[in-house]
């Protein structure tokens, strides 16, 4: 079983390489093909995750990714936030979301909590989160 350390993208690619034949046959669990999967995959990710790390997306780019996602217009977010102009100062950051609104957002819409609740910028106009 050939294993080797992800230092660089060449090592990455090698990695790839190696794992794409699992995608057409799955490796029975058990055997040491299916080891060896499991360790590149865990190789695969922490060299990603050092390398290419995806920063979170601060609450307001999470109601816009899952508001497009989803098809869902100001006015949806309106009708949780307290009208119109509010969601219009929430999604310009005029205005933070309050905890009403997160919960009121989280039951509605399913998005978690915790993706809405940290601290983001608000312009300099609006009020401080």
């Amino acid at each position: 079983m050939e294993l080797r350390a992800i230092r660089t993208d060449e090592d990455l690619d090698w990695a790839l390489a190696e794992i794409e034949q699992y995608f057409d046959t799955p490796p029975v669990p058990g055997t040491e093909e299916a080891d060896r999967f499991d360790i590149l995959t865990d190789l695969i990710e922490a060299y990603e995750n050092r390398e290419y790390p995806i920063e979170a997306l601060d609450p307001i780019e999470t109601l816009k990714v899952f508001m497009d996602i989803k098809k869902k217009k100001q006015s949806d977010l309106a009708e949780l936030v307290g009208g119109k102009p509010r969601a219009s100062e929430i999604i310009n950051r005029k205005r933070p979301l309050t905890l009403r609104m997160i919960q009121k957002i989280n039951t509605s819409w399913k998005i978690p909590a915790a993706s809405l609740i940290a601290p983001y910028h608000l312009e300099a106009n609006g009020e401080g989160a």
